[in-house]
């Protein structure tokens, strides 16, 4: 009984968090992906053609990647108004753990 209980304890604290990923990645593919690519290294048409960062390398902290995508930055527009913070932050954190 124990045991269950346990698993059932660490399955409420990993499952969310599986889903914040989940959503980050989805949101990355559907809002930064165009620019970025699906890696994040920039290494396509577009994101040449806009001389985009590789994102895989970046040595902003966090809340700099966060503020970043908020605010925008240079040609990149901000989604401050079109993502909620909760999605911004998760974004964030999805590019500072190397986009996996």
């Amino acid at each position: 009984m124990k045991k269950i209980l346990a698993a059932l304890v660490v399955a409420a604290f990993v499952a969310p968090a599986a889903r914040a990923d989940d959503g980050a990645a989805t949101t990355f593919q559907a809002k930064c992906a165009v620019c970025h690519g699906k890696d994040g290294k920039g290494q396509i048409p577009m994101g040449q053609k806009l001389g985009v960062k590789d994102l895989t390398a970046t040595k902003l902290s966090a809340a700099d990647v966060q503020k970043m995508i908020a605010d925008g930055k240079g040609k990149m527009t901000g989604f401050k108004g079109k993502l909620s913070d909760a999605e911004i932050k998760g974004l964030a954190a999805y590019v500072k753990g190397g986009l996996k």
